[in-house]
Protein backbone atom coordinates (compact mmCIF):
# COMPACT_ATOMS: atom_id res chain seq x y z
CA UNK A 1 0.00 0.00 0.00
CA UNK A 2 1.17 3.37 -0.76
CA UNK A 3 0.46 5.68 1.83
CA UNK A 4 -2.08 8.98 1.33
CA UNK A 5 -2.64 10.91 4.34
CA UNK A 6 0.02 12.83 5.88
CA UNK A 7 0.06 11.77 9.85
CA UNK A 8 1.78 10.71 12.86
CA UNK A 9 3.30 7.56 13.30
CA UNK A 10 1.12 6.60 16.04
CA UNK A 11 -1.73 7.12 14.38
CA UNK A 12 -1.20 5.79 11.02
CA UNK A 13 0.04 2.36 12.95
CA UNK A 14 -3.67 2.49 14.99
CA UNK A 15 -5.38 2.99 11.42
CA UNK A 16 -3.01 -0.12 10.35
CA UNK A 17 -4.24 -2.15 12.82
CA UNK A 18 -8.13 -1.63 12.97
CA UNK A 19 -8.48 -1.05 9.21
CA UNK A 20 -8.99 -4.67 6.96
CA UNK A 21 -6.30 -4.43 4.30
CA UNK A 22 -9.05 -4.42 1.47
CA UNK A 23 -10.59 -1.22 2.73
CA UNK A 24 -7.01 0.09 2.83
CA UNK A 25 -6.54 -0.31 -0.99
CA UNK A 26 -6.42 3.64 -1.63
CA UNK A 27 -5.96 5.54 -5.07
CA UNK A 28 -2.75 6.71 -4.77
CA UNK A 29 -2.50 7.69 -8.06
CA UNK A 30 -3.26 11.45 -10.32
CA UNK A 31 -6.98 10.19 -10.38
CA UNK A 32 -7.24 10.32 -6.51
CA UNK A 33 -7.95 13.97 -7.54
CA UNK A 34 -11.92 14.37 -8.24
CA UNK A 35 -13.07 15.22 -12.04
CA UNK A 36 -9.41 13.86 -13.42
CA UNK A 37 -9.78 10.43 -15.47
CA UNK A 38 -6.72 8.67 -17.08
CA UNK A 39 -7.21 6.65 -20.37
CA UNK A 40 -4.31 4.92 -21.78
CA UNK A 41 -3.98 3.24 -26.13
CA UNK A 42 -1.20 1.15 -26.79
CA UNK A 43 0.28 0.29 -30.02
CA UNK A 44 1.74 -3.01 -29.19
CA UNK A 45 3.07 -3.81 -32.40
CA UNK A 46 6.21 -1.46 -31.81
CA UNK A 47 4.88 -0.61 -29.24
CA UNK A 48 4.40 2.93 -28.31
CA UNK A 49 1.10 4.87 -27.69
CA UNK A 50 -0.51 7.79 -25.88
CA UNK A 51 -1.82 8.58 -22.45
CA UNK A 52 -4.66 11.03 -21.90
CA UNK A 53 -5.78 12.67 -19.03
CA UNK A 54 -8.98 14.32 -18.80
CA UNK A 55 -10.76 17.40 -16.76
CA UNK A 56 -14.26 17.45 -18.51
CA UNK A 57 -15.38 20.23 -16.05
CA UNK A 58 -12.01 22.43 -16.80
CA UNK A 59 -9.45 22.47 -14.99
CA UNK A 60 -7.26 26.26 -14.23
CA UNK A 61 -3.96 25.03 -15.80
CA UNK A 62 -0.62 25.86 -16.51
CA UNK A 63 2.90 24.20 -17.97
CA UNK A 64 6.56 24.66 -17.51
CA UNK A 65 9.07 23.12 -20.28
CA UNK A 66 12.62 22.51 -19.17
CA UNK A 67 14.17 20.10 -21.89
CA UNK A 68 15.98 21.71 -24.42
CA UNK A 69 14.17 19.45 -27.10
CA UNK A 70 10.89 19.67 -26.74
CA UNK A 71 7.96 18.41 -29.11
CA UNK A 72 4.47 20.51 -27.62
CA UNK A 73 0.95 21.42 -28.91
CA UNK A 74 -0.65 24.49 -27.51
CA UNK A 75 1.29 24.95 -24.25
CA UNK A 76 1.57 28.99 -25.54
CA UNK A 77 -2.43 29.13 -24.20
CA UNK A 78 -1.44 28.06 -21.02
CA UNK A 79 1.29 30.88 -20.38
CA UNK A 80 -0.57 33.17 -17.36
CA UNK A 81 -0.26 36.43 -20.06
CA UNK A 82 -2.98 34.96 -22.35
CA UNK A 83 -6.66 34.47 -22.74
CA UNK A 84 -8.01 30.64 -21.66
CA UNK A 85 -7.67 30.03 -17.91
CA UNK A 86 -8.34 25.85 -17.90
CA UNK A 87 -8.07 23.19 -19.87
CA UNK A 88 -10.21 20.02 -20.69
CA UNK A 89 -7.19 17.60 -21.23
CA UNK A 90 -3.96 16.62 -21.91
CA UNK A 91 -2.38 14.60 -23.96
CA UNK A 92 1.28 12.77 -23.14
CA UNK A 93 2.30 11.12 -26.43
CA UNK A 94 5.01 8.68 -27.98
CA UNK A 95 6.10 9.42 -31.35
CA UNK A 96 7.89 12.36 -31.48
CA UNK A 97 6.43 15.22 -33.20
CA UNK A 98 4.21 13.05 -35.30
CA UNK A 99 2.33 11.47 -31.90
CA UNK A 100 0.89 14.95 -31.36
CA UNK A 101 -1.75 14.27 -33.97
CA UNK A 102 -3.53 12.11 -31.24
CA UNK A 103 -4.71 15.36 -29.34
CA UNK A 104 -6.57 15.70 -32.55
CA UNK A 105 -8.68 12.89 -31.53
CA UNK A 106 -9.07 14.25 -27.90
CA UNK A 107 -10.76 17.30 -29.09
CA UNK A 108 -12.81 15.20 -31.16
CA UNK A 109 -14.07 13.18 -28.45
CA UNK A 110 -14.63 15.61 -25.93
CA UNK A 111 -16.65 17.95 -28.93
CA UNK A 112 -19.13 14.93 -29.62
CA UNK A 113 -19.71 15.05 -25.75
CA UNK A 114 -20.15 18.89 -26.26
CA UNK A 115 -17.43 20.09 -23.67
CA UNK A 116 -15.24 23.07 -25.04
CA UNK A 117 -15.97 26.45 -25.50
CA UNK A 118 -19.10 26.83 -27.44
CA UNK A 119 -19.21 28.60 -30.50
CA UNK A 120 -22.67 28.24 -32.50
CA UNK A 121 -22.81 24.53 -32.66
CA UNK A 122 -19.06 24.24 -32.16
CA UNK A 123 -17.03 23.29 -28.56
CA UNK A 124 -13.33 23.62 -28.77
CA UNK A 125 -11.92 21.96 -25.81
CA UNK A 126 -8.60 22.94 -24.59
CA UNK A 127 -6.03 20.08 -25.26
CA UNK A 128 -2.67 20.66 -24.92
CA UNK A 129 0.09 17.96 -25.73
CA UNK A 130 3.48 17.09 -25.73
CA UNK A 131 5.10 13.85 -27.01
CA UNK A 132 8.25 11.99 -26.10
CA UNK A 133 11.22 10.44 -28.43
CA UNK A 134 10.58 6.78 -28.34
CA UNK A 135 11.27 6.19 -32.66
CA UNK A 136 14.12 3.98 -31.80
CA UNK A 137 12.21 1.27 -30.36
CA UNK A 138 10.77 -0.93 -32.81
CA UNK A 139 9.20 0.38 -35.80
CA UNK A 140 9.55 4.04 -35.94
CA UNK A 141 6.57 4.35 -38.98
CA UNK A 142 4.28 3.06 -35.99
CA UNK A 143 3.01 6.34 -34.81
CA UNK A 144 0.35 7.20 -31.89
CA UNK A 145 -2.38 8.74 -34.51
CA UNK A 146 -5.56 11.14 -33.90
CA UNK A 147 -7.54 7.76 -33.84
CA UNK A 148 -5.08 6.24 -30.89
CA UNK A 149 -6.29 9.60 -28.68
CA UNK A 150 -9.30 9.25 -29.30
CA UNK A 151 -9.26 5.63 -28.35
CA UNK A 152 -7.21 6.64 -24.95
CA UNK A 153 -10.03 9.08 -24.40
CA UNK A 154 -12.79 6.87 -24.79
CA UNK A 155 -11.06 4.25 -22.74
CA UNK A 156 -10.38 7.16 -19.56
CA UNK A 157 -11.55 6.72 -16.02
CA UNK A 158 -11.51 7.79 -12.73
CA UNK A 159 -9.89 4.00 -11.17
CA UNK A 160 -6.69 4.07 -10.23
CA UNK A 161 -3.93 4.84 -13.05
CA UNK A 162 -2.83 1.70 -15.03
CA UNK A 163 1.58 2.09 -14.59
CA UNK A 164 4.28 0.68 -16.76
CA UNK A 165 4.71 -0.09 -20.27
CA UNK A 166 1.36 1.36 -21.19
CA UNK A 167 0.50 4.43 -23.47
CA UNK A 168 3.00 7.32 -23.41
CA UNK A 169 4.94 5.15 -21.93
CA UNK A 170 4.87 1.58 -23.75
CA UNK A 171 8.21 2.97 -25.93
CA UNK A 172 9.84 4.64 -23.29
CA UNK A 173 13.12 4.47 -22.44
CA UNK A 174 16.18 5.55 -19.41
CA UNK A 175 20.11 5.76 -19.49
CA UNK A 176 20.54 6.45 -22.96
CA UNK A 177 23.74 8.68 -21.81
CA UNK A 178 25.82 5.40 -22.42
CA UNK A 179 24.28 4.74 -26.06
CA UNK A 180 21.24 2.83 -27.06
CA UNK A 181 22.85 -0.57 -26.57
CA UNK A 182 23.49 0.27 -23.16
CA UNK A 183 20.27 1.82 -21.78
CA UNK A 184 16.91 0.02 -20.17
CA UNK A 185 12.84 0.37 -20.07
CA UNK A 186 10.94 3.77 -18.94
CA UNK A 187 7.38 3.71 -18.61
CA UNK A 188 4.48 5.60 -17.06
CA UNK A 189 4.30 5.95 -13.18
CA UNK A 190 2.37 7.45 -10.69
CA UNK A 191 1.72 8.92 -7.00
CA UNK A 192 -0.55 10.96 -4.85
CA UNK A 193 -0.56 12.51 -1.59
CA UNK A 194 -3.64 13.45 0.77
CA UNK A 195 -3.12 16.51 3.59
CA UNK A 196 -4.94 16.07 6.66
CA UNK A 197 -6.79 19.63 5.88
CA UNK A 198 -8.19 17.70 2.14
CA UNK A 199 -5.30 19.17 -0.44
CA UNK A 200 -4.74 16.18 -2.55
CA UNK A 201 -1.54 16.72 -4.66
CA UNK A 202 -0.82 13.57 -7.38
CA UNK A 203 1.13 12.90 -10.56
CA UNK A 204 1.93 11.08 -13.48
CA UNK A 205 5.35 10.60 -15.35
CA UNK A 206 6.24 9.16 -18.73
CA UNK A 207 9.64 8.67 -17.88
CA UNK A 208 12.08 8.82 -21.37
CA UNK A 209 15.07 10.00 -19.78
CA UNK A 210 18.73 10.44 -21.43
CA UNK A 211 19.72 10.25 -17.71
CA UNK A 212 19.42 6.86 -14.98
CA UNK A 213 16.15 7.26 -12.74
CA UNK A 214 17.60 7.47 -8.74
CA UNK A 215 16.03 6.43 -5.93
CA UNK A 216 15.91 9.91 -3.95
CA UNK A 217 15.64 8.38 -0.84
CA UNK A 218 18.61 5.69 -1.40
CA UNK A 219 20.27 7.39 -4.15
CA UNK A 220 21.01 4.30 -5.92
CA UNK A 221 20.29 3.95 -9.86
CA UNK A 222 16.91 2.33 -10.47
CA UNK A 223 17.57 1.84 -13.54
CA UNK A 224 19.86 4.00 -15.93
CA UNK A 225 23.32 2.84 -18.18
CA UNK A 226 24.42 -0.40 -18.19
CA UNK A 227 27.39 -1.74 -17.55
CA UNK A 228 29.05 -4.27 -20.42
CA UNK A 229 28.16 -7.10 -18.03
CA UNK A 230 24.28 -5.75 -18.95
CA UNK A 231 23.29 -6.38 -15.22
CA UNK A 232 25.27 -3.58 -13.38
CA UNK A 233 25.28 -0.03 -13.29
CA UNK A 234 27.77 2.01 -14.50
CA UNK A 235 26.07 5.30 -12.85
CA UNK A 236 25.89 8.14 -15.24
CA UNK A 237 26.55 10.77 -12.43
CA UNK A 238 30.07 8.88 -12.72
CA UNK A 239 29.95 9.09 -15.99
CA UNK A 240 29.70 12.70 -16.12
CA UNK A 241 31.85 13.71 -13.70
CA UNK A 242 34.95 11.10 -15.65
CA UNK A 243 33.56 13.55 -18.83
CA UNK A 244 32.49 10.52 -20.37
CA UNK A 245 29.62 11.64 -21.05
CA UNK A 246 28.28 14.07 -24.37
CA UNK A 247 25.58 15.80 -24.97
CA UNK A 248 25.70 15.88 -28.91
CA UNK A 249 23.63 13.52 -31.45
CA UNK A 250 20.08 13.28 -31.72
CA UNK A 251 17.50 14.47 -29.24
CA UNK A 252 15.59 11.09 -28.28
CA UNK A 253 14.54 11.83 -24.95
CA UNK A 254 12.17 13.27 -22.75
CA UNK A 255 10.08 13.35 -19.30
CA UNK A 256 6.80 14.55 -19.66
CA UNK A 257 4.63 15.00 -16.00
CA UNK A 258 1.38 15.58 -15.09
CA UNK A 259 0.53 17.26 -11.45
CA UNK A 260 -3.37 17.27 -10.54
CA UNK A 261 -4.69 18.80 -7.31
CA UNK A 262 -8.35 19.85 -5.92
CA UNK A 263 -7.03 22.78 -5.09
CA UNK A 264 -8.22 26.26 -6.01
CA UNK A 265 -5.35 28.14 -8.06
CA UNK A 266 -4.57 30.94 -10.33
CA UNK A 267 -3.30 30.55 -13.91
CA UNK A 268 -0.03 32.11 -12.20
CA UNK A 269 -0.09 29.99 -9.19
CA UNK A 270 -0.28 26.88 -11.58
CA UNK A 271 2.79 28.12 -13.44
CA UNK A 272 4.56 28.33 -10.17
CA UNK A 273 3.42 24.83 -8.78
CA UNK A 274 4.83 23.42 -12.16
CA UNK A 275 8.33 25.33 -11.94
CA UNK A 276 8.10 24.06 -8.09
CA UNK A 277 7.63 20.22 -9.58
CA UNK A 278 10.47 20.22 -11.79
CA UNK A 279 12.56 19.92 -8.66
CA UNK A 280 11.09 16.23 -8.36
CA UNK A 281 12.47 15.65 -11.98
CA UNK A 282 16.69 16.71 -10.69
CA UNK A 283 15.85 14.51 -7.31
CA UNK A 284 15.21 11.22 -9.70
CA UNK A 285 16.52 11.86 -12.85
CA UNK A 286 20.41 12.30 -13.21
CA UNK A 287 21.36 14.12 -15.56
CA UNK A 288 18.32 15.87 -16.11
CA UNK A 289 16.50 19.07 -18.64
CA UNK A 290 19.70 18.65 -20.57
CA UNK A 291 19.85 19.55 -24.35
CA UNK A 292 18.50 16.38 -25.66
CA UNK A 293 15.53 16.11 -23.50
CA UNK A 294 12.12 18.01 -23.93
CA UNK A 295 11.51 17.41 -20.20
CA UNK A 296 7.82 19.24 -19.36
CA UNK A 297 5.41 19.68 -16.32
CA UNK A 298 1.98 20.29 -16.90
CA UNK A 299 -0.68 21.43 -13.89
CA UNK A 300 -4.32 20.72 -14.01
CA UNK A 301 -6.29 22.38 -10.82
CA UNK A 302 -9.88 21.48 -10.39
CA UNK A 303 -10.37 23.57 -7.67
CA UNK A 304 -13.10 21.36 -5.88
CA UNK A 305 -11.76 22.47 -2.74
CA UNK A 306 -13.19 25.13 -0.69
CA UNK A 307 -10.85 27.57 0.63
CA UNK A 308 -7.22 29.39 0.00
CA UNK A 309 -4.80 27.24 -1.52
CA UNK A 310 -1.01 27.56 0.05
CA UNK A 311 0.96 27.23 -3.51
CA UNK A 312 4.55 27.02 -1.85
CA UNK A 313 3.12 23.71 -0.25
CA UNK A 314 1.45 22.31 -2.77
CA UNK A 315 4.85 23.08 -4.92
CA UNK A 316 6.62 21.38 -2.60
CA UNK A 317 4.90 18.61 -2.31
CA UNK A 318 4.08 18.22 -6.28
CA UNK A 319 8.09 18.15 -6.56
CA UNK A 320 7.80 14.43 -4.38
CA UNK A 321 4.66 12.64 -5.77
CA UNK A 322 6.70 13.78 -8.95
CA UNK A 323 10.11 12.22 -7.62
CA UNK A 324 8.06 9.38 -6.57
CA UNK A 325 6.29 8.48 -9.82
CA UNK A 326 9.29 8.50 -11.81
CA UNK A 327 10.45 5.71 -9.47
CA UNK A 328 7.45 4.08 -9.82
CA UNK A 329 7.91 4.41 -13.73
CA UNK A 330 11.17 2.48 -13.58
CA UNK A 331 10.20 -0.44 -11.28
CA UNK A 332 6.65 -1.15 -13.02
CA UNK A 333 7.96 -1.32 -16.58
CA UNK A 334 8.39 -4.14 -18.41
CA UNK A 335 11.60 -5.07 -20.71
CA UNK A 336 10.94 -5.02 -24.72
CA UNK A 337 13.20 -6.20 -26.90
CA UNK A 338 16.76 -4.53 -26.36
CA UNK A 339 15.87 -2.92 -23.40
CA UNK A 340 15.62 -4.80 -19.96
CA UNK A 341 13.61 -3.60 -17.20
CA UNK A 342 14.48 -3.01 -13.55
CA UNK A 343 12.84 -5.77 -12.72
CA UNK A 344 14.84 -8.38 -14.56
CA UNK A 345 17.91 -6.89 -12.34
CA UNK A 346 16.63 -7.79 -9.41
Amino acid sequence: MRTLRLTTVAALAALTASVPSAQQRVNATLTAVPGIKVGHFTLTERPTGCTVVLAEAGATAAVDVRGAAPATRETDVLDPVNLVQIAHGIVLSGGSAFGLDSASGVMRYLEEKKIGFEFGRAHVPIVPAAALFDLPVGDGLIRPSAECGYKAATAATTAPVVEGSVGAGAGATVGKAGGGSHAMKGGIGSMALTLPNGVIVSAMVAVNAFGDVIDPESGKVVAGVRAADGKSFVDARTMLRSGAIRFGGGAQNTTLGIVATNARLTKTEAKRVAQMAHDGYARAIAPVHTPVDGDAIFVLATGSLAGTADTGQIGALAADVIASAIVRAAREATAVAGYPAARDLR
